[in-house]
């Protein structure tokens, strides 16, 4: 079967865990180079161990190769900015897991079938692919008139290029909310949490709406999300049944969506309660299968 080749640009702890998924997928990809721009990094290391092709040039390695069609981004906003230009000159796709946002934003659940002809496609960020689906569920029954996202994370699962990214990826998540989610405004609120042991991500979304809807109608939309992400993170979940309640917010006593969901890892490098890394690498991988696979079907390939 015919497959497109593929590479991971960073090999950090997000394109570590990246590697392994992408590993484990049957499908139309073909992981051809794994870069960095540390030899000593442990994803080149581990890359290398997997027999992996590796380089430590970065992307002026992955553009010495012939025939990659699709690059993980897993670097930083800053080092996006300079990538993407070139990825394009070079007629490379560009999934970008970094806040950036150069391209659409795309959340498998909802668009993604949409910006298939695209260069280059943003992951918004782990909060924005965990609550986004939740407000855009909520929206397609009854109008939102605002949505306050709280995503809390365990620290030790919040790397340095994170803490670094952290107001960029505060706005791309309310931004999420607003241009896919549905709402009419937005915000996103990051909470770092140190306790340990570690705790698992968790995101509460409350969804103001513009007048009484079918609470029953909002709980099925919601249900039925929360299915269509399962299919690439299996550990996304309620945690308990969402409900409607009269809440005084600016604009008067308005009914309100509340609901509350976590996020368990796979497991694959990352630690199981590191969901909010984890979310990011699945919904990246599943953007990828979708990518190869239009691409292989232009061609004629059946996949």
């Amino acid at each position: 079967m015919e497959k497109i080749k593929v590479a991971i640009l960073g090999s950090g702890n997000i394109g570590t865990d990246l590697m392994y998924k992408l590993l484990k997928t049957q499908t139309s990809m073909e992981l051809a180079l794994m870069a960095g721009i540390d030899p000593d990094s442990e994803g080149l290391k581990r890359a290398k161990d997997l027999q992996i092709p590796i380089t430590a040039e970065g992307i002026d390695g992955i553009l010495k190769e012939k025939d990659i069609r699709i690059v993980f981004d897993a670097t930083s906003a800053k080092a996006h900015i300079a990538h993407a230009p070139r990825l394009k000159e070079a007629n490379i796709i560009a999934i970008d897991l970094t806040p950036a946002a150069i391209g659409p934003y795309v959340v498998p659940a909802i668009n993604l079938v949409e910006h298939l002809e695209e260069m280059n496609v943003n992951m918004i960020s782990c909060s924005g692919q965990a609550t986004t689906p939740l407000v855009y569920a909520v929206n397609c029954v009854a109008a939102v008139k605002y949505s306050e996202i709280i995503a809390t994370i365990s620290s030790v699962s919040v790397g340095p290029g994170t803490r670094q990214n952290l107001d960029e990826f505060t706005i791309t998540t309310a931004n999420a909310c607003q241009n896919i989610g549905g709402a009419k405004n937005a915000r996103a609120i990051p909470v770092i949490n140190s306790a340990e042991p570690p705790i698992m991500m968790n995101n509460t979304v409350y969804a103001v709406l513009e007048e009484t809807a079918d609470e029953e109608a909002v709980i099925q939309s919601i249900e039925q999300i929360v299915k269509e992400v399962q299919k690439y993170v299996p550990g996304y979940r309620l945690k308990r049944k969402p409900y409607i309640d009269i809440r005084h917010t600016p604009w008067g006593d308005l009914p309100t969506v509340i609901i509350l969901n976590e996020v368990e890892g796979a497991g694959d490098f990352f630690p199981t309660y590191a969901g909010n890394l984890d979310i990011m690498t699945a919904a990246a991988k599943r953007v990828g299968e979708q990518f190869a696979a239009h691409l292989l079907q232009k061609k004629g390939v059946s996949v």
